[in-house]
Parts: structure tokens; C-alpha cells; sequence
């Protein structure tokens, strides 16, 4: 049998692979603005596992299948056995074999590694505890359309060392910029991703610090789904890491601000800054659709 190629992480991919799929996902985005029919995927079905509910994800993942010609099931908590009575492994034989490709959003990362052991369908990673690699392709996307290569910048990240910091982790590693990263001090990325990443990775305890001369400014929530009765805690250990026009003017002059959405304005950043010119936001949100069609372009045709 045929090897099948997973997206589990960033580092299921070459860097080189990585350049050609933003490349690629670029000329889709251009053709689907000219209203270029193309349709590589029809007659191809993707299963959408949704342990986690989610609007972008669902959306953009539903809608790339539609315009690449194929279709997409989305399968909600309620829908599936997953890891639920039915052992993982059953239902990924049982899953991959009637579909093309298996997108899976879920809690432990473990979970989605285990599906893949035993997929004979390609398996998408559309967020887990640990990663969120298909934003980091949309990220990179909205980065390479308005500066070109990411190579040698300065990105930061600020607040809690979540899936989207691990995954800005791997993605300094993939890309080849520098990262810093400023959290409070129990909420650190995991120091196993840390390590791997080398002398790419800095750690910061004071956000202004970490902004300074940075290109690219990045933060999340600060309650990520499932963590909502920490709230009020992470309020109050969180609110010096407020993204704001301080600290976006401690970044360079022409820095980019980010966010994978859903925001928080007036949490994790500020809506002076989120509404502002520096900001990418929408942009950012639209490419996950364009990126991901790369994504599913490479792995199911």
C-alpha cells in the first residue's frame, strides 16, 4: 500500500513543500477572485470531525471542498463515536475507507495521531490542544502576499503558550525567522516544542521587551475553548500581555498585527489595534480558505 501523507503539524511537511503550498495557495486565491472554475476534487468526499465546534474552520474547510469540485460531511460531537464507544482505530479504519481525506478539530493531540496510525485516507490536523498548523498556513499566506519571504524577520507572540504559539514554534523552525515569545510564567509553551526549536525561540517575560524591533506582532485569546470557567483568572494574570497601541509602538514602525479570530477586543487586544491599519486580521481569516485549498489540492489529488 501506498504511504498516505498526513497534515498532523507543520513538520509533516518540507520547508520547501511549505513555500510551494503558500505559492500555490496564492495562485488559487487569484484565480477564485477571477472566477476561475477549477475542480481537481470532484467526486472527492472529505469527512469534518468536529470534537471542538468552530465557525472558521467548518466554513473554510466546507466551502474549499465545494469550489474544488468535491464535498465535505461535517460530523458534529453528536454525529460520531469518536473515541466515544468506539475505539479510535475503528473509526478511523472504518472513517478513511468511505472518504478521501479526514479533517479532525479535537481535544488531545494524541488523539488525532493515533487516527492517522490507522487511516488509509490523508488525516488534517484543524486544531488540536497542542497545534493549529492550518492557521500558521494562513498566517504565512497573509505574510508572504504583503512582504515576501518571512526568512530573518522578527515575530512575537504574546500571551498564553497555547496550540497557535506551539505552532508559531514549529513554524519559526519551517520558515527561518525568529520568534519571541512573551507569557506569564506558568503559562509557557510546552519546553519539549521549546527545545527543538533552538536558538530561534526567545523567552520574555515583559511584552513591551519582547515587541521591540518585531515585524510581526501575534496573540490569541486568552481562554482558549474548554477553558472558560479559568476566565477570571486569566484575566487578571494575563493584563499587562494586552496587545495595544503601546506596545504595537514598541514594535517596528511598520510592524503587522495578527490573530487567528475569534478576538476579544479589549482582552488580549485592544480594538484600536485590531480595527487599525497594522492589522491583517480579515485577510488572515479569508486565507485559511485558500491556504487549506492547497492543503487538500496536494494531499487528496
Amino acid at each position: 500500500m501506498m504511504s498516505v501523507r498526513h497534515f498532523l503539524t507543520l513538520l509533516d511537511f518540507s520547508p520547501d513543500e511549505l513555500h510551494q503550498l503558500i505559492e500555490r495557495a496564492i495562485e488559487l486565491k487569484q484565480w477564485q477572485k477571477q472566477g476561475r472554475i477549477y475542480e481537481p476534487l470532484k467526486n472527492k468526499v472529505m469527512a469534518m470531525v468536529f470534537e471542538k465546534s468552530s465557525t472558521r474552520t467548518r466554513v473554510s474547510f466546507e466551502t474549499g471542498m465545494a469550489q474544488l469540485g468535491g464535498h465535505a460531511i461535517f460530523l458534529s460531537p453528536r454525529d460520531t463515536q469518536f473515541g466515544r464507544g468506539e475505539p479510535i482505530e475503528d473509526s478511523a479504519r472504518v472513517l478513511s475507507r468511505m472518504t478521501d481525506a479526514v479533517m479532525i478539530r479535537t481535544f488531545e493531540h494524541e488523539k488525532i495521531e493515533r487516527f492517522a496510525e490507522y487511516s488509509v485516507s490523508p488525516v488534517i490536523n484543524a486544531l488540536t490542544d497542542q497545534y493549529h498548523p492550518c492557521q500558521l498556513l494562513a498566517d504565512m499566506q497573509t505574510w508572504f502576499e504583503h512582504r515576501g519571504d518571512i526568512r530573518g524577520a522578527n515575530v512575537t507572540f504574546i500571551g498564553d503558550g497555547n496550540n497557535m504559539c506551539h505552532s508559531y514554534i514549529n513554524a519559526a523552525r519551517q520558515f527561518d525567522f525568529q520568534l519571541r515569545i512573551a507569557t506569564p510564567a506558568s503559562y509557557r509553551p510546552d519546553s519539549d516544542i521549546i527545545a527543538m526549536a533552538g536558538e530561534q525561540v526567545t523567552l520574555f517575560e515583559h511584552p513591551l521587551e519582547a515587541a521591540e524591533g518585531s515585524d510581526l506582532i501575534v496573540t490569541d485569546v486568552w481562554a482558549s475553548m474548554g477553558q472558560e470557567e479559568e476566565q477570571s483568572k486569566r484575566e487578571k494574570v494575563f493584563a499587562s500581555f494586552q496587545v495595544n497601541a503601546e506596545l504595537m509602538a514598541s514594535a517596528n514602525k511598520d510592524a503587522i498585527f495578527m490573530h487567528c479570530l475569534p478576538a476579544h477586543r479589549g482582552e488580549e487586544v485592544t480594538a484600536d489595534v485590531i480595527d487599525g491599519p497594522q492589522s491583517l486580521v480579515w485577510e488572515e481569516a479569508e486565507n485559511r480558505l485558500h491556504a487549506q485549498k492547497a492543503l487538500l489540492e496536494v494531499l487528496i489529488s
